[in-house]
């Protein structure tokens, strides 16, 4: 196991899914307090409350790449209580299964096929995972198809990887496409201010329209 202040940077550099898993599932029984005390991670606050401007308590709400579940507490005490979960490491899912946040978790990895029907959500949000190493932007694919018209998908991205790593095409091909319009913006931040003062994230949320 790295250092607490290098592994964000150690999971960045994993040269596949498989690796990115295994650091992970080495990663969680640390993960929720290295977050906390080494990087002031913020991006879980952020995000809920963009979310829930957009998407009321009662509804049906799958977590993409739910970790140890921070996203899910933050949306527990918002008073959301359907809520779903997928992450592709199973030791990020048992940390999270720990909290009893969630009604089901299952393995699975963004950028690939989900095992859920068209329109099973009402919502889906996706916290830290598009960022270095991690989801492509072909996962918005997905994440569209499983949403309901009318439903919302919200996500925190990298502004350096919407720029250049294919995202900023990706969004607005599926926009043009006419499978979702942009519902709202967030302005920029720093979701890693002690960790990676550097790193600026906005909150996407757009919704789906097909």
């Amino acid at each position: 196991m790295q250092e607490s202040h290098n592994r964000v940077q150690w999971v960045y550099s994993s040269s596949s899914n498989q690796e990115l898993e295994e650091r992970y599932d080495e990663w969680a029984a640390q993960y929720d307090k290295d977050l906390a005390e080494e990087f002031a991670w913020n991006a879980p606050q952020t995000a809920t409350e963009l979310f829930a401007k957009h998407v009321p308590a009662g509804s049906k709400i799958l977590d993409a790449g739910a970790g140890t579940g921070l996203v899910g507490e933050c949306l527990a005490k918002l008073g959301y209580r359907n809520i779903y979960a997928i992450d592709l490491s199973l030791g990020m899912l048992e940390e999270a299964r720990q909290k009893g946040l969630y009604k089901d978790m299952r393995q699975m990895t963004l950028g690939e096929e989900l095992g859920y029907d068209t329109d099973s959500f009402d919502a889906v949000i996706s916290v830290g995972v598009f960022t270095t190493g991690h989801a492509p932007a072909h996962a918005f694919d997905e994440l569209a198809r499983i949403t309901r018209p009318g439903g919302f998908v919200v996500f925190s991205l990298r502004v350096d990887l919407y720029e250049e790593g294919g995202f900023k095409e990706h969004q607005a091909g599926l926009e043009e496409d006419g499978q979702w319009k942009l519902a709202e913006l967030s302005e920029p931040y720093y979701p890693l201010p002690k960790g990676e003062p550097d790193v600026v994230h906005r909150i996407w949320a757009y919704q789906v329209t097909a």
